[in-house]
């Protein structure tokens, strides 16, 4: 009999001890708990450390840090027509775990819901720009708008999107190629433009160096006429000056000078009679004829 009371009084001792362990329950720092109570929300446990609870009542248990919502690759058609292969990712915390769980229960839930969410605001906001603005500083706006527009859609499930942000936002694999190439020849179209015009404006800088040339050779020929026939009135002047004072003495120079222009060399042979004009200052000196 005493054995069966002490097996009693310890399966008592354990059934007091399993449903005072039920009625603890702990909290981590990174979590927040909602007590339910036959599906009804009892109390929120959002401070870290034990709590207690009624051994028939049921916890639920909510991270607060930042959740990571990964979006499958979007095809987004552009503005300008171009198909654009966009992945992008966002950051979600639960503001509100009681409002959290009546609407969406639990995370797996939530990524449901959000995933969609996030796709639509994906193609909406970026359908409505060019492929250049996501290329962009424009890209850090698109991606605020984004967010702001899914923290509207969730307003109502106690949840925020803390950020939104596009990992990678090309041109597909298969249009790369005609991309590349139609690039290629619009930059090689600008270049023919670009040196067309450097053709004609240098065909234009050539036309006006010449007719600067020509004008300047004929203003320079003409003040060199100028200048010539100046000299040369000078030197008639001169000379004519000079043949007056001394006629006798300037028919010999001339004549001197006719003689080196005539007997260039010592091998040059002149047939000439004594006593012509052209001679007779060798055979009668300066004087020419009056033996003087």
């Amino acid at each position: 009999m005493n054995r069966t009371l002490g097996i009693t009084v310890a399966v008592a001792i354990l059934f007091v001890l399993g449903v005072l362990f039920s009625c603890i329950f702990t909290v981590n720092q990174t979590q927040q708990a909602l007590v339910v109570q036959f599906g009804a929300p009892q109390e929120m446990a959002a401070e870290p450390g034990l709590h207690f609870k009624l051994p028939w009542q049921q916890v639920y248990f909510f991270d607060k840090r930042l959740l990571d919502l990964d979006a499958k690759s979007e095809e987004v058609i552009s503005q300008d027509s171009k198909r654009i292969q966009v992945d992008a990712f966002a950051r979600w915390r639960i503001v509100d775990p009681l409002l959290f769980y009546q609407t969406l229960v639990n995370q797996d839930t939530a990524l449901v819901r959000l995933t969609p969410i996030l796709s639509s605001n994906i193609r909406r906001v970026l359908g409505s720009q060019n492929f250049a603005a996501m290329l962009s500083a424009k890209r850090s706006t698109l991606m605020h708008e984004i967010r702001d527009n899914m923290n509207q859609n969730v307003k109502g499930y106690g949840i925020v999107i803390a950020d939104v942000r596009i990992s990678r936002a090309d041109l597909p694999p298969e249009n790369s190629v005609a991309i590349y190439h139609r690039m290629q020849k619009e930059r090689q179209r600008a270049a023919a433009e670009f040196r067309a015009e450097g053709d004609e404006t240098a065909q234009r800088i050539r036309a006006r160096a010449e007719r600067e040339v020509t004008v300047i050779k004929a203003e320079a020929t003409r003040e060199s006429e100028i200048l010539r026939g100046e000299g040369d009135a000078e030197k008639t002047r001169i000379l004519a000056q000079a043949y007056g004072q001394d006629p006798q003495f300037f028919a010999f120079y001339r004549a001197m000078q006719s003689y080196k222009t005539a007997l260039p060399g010592n091998n040059t042979t002149v047939v000439l009679s004594p006593n012509g004009d052209f001679l007779k200052y060798l055979s009668k000196g300066p004087g020419g004829g009056n033996g003087k």
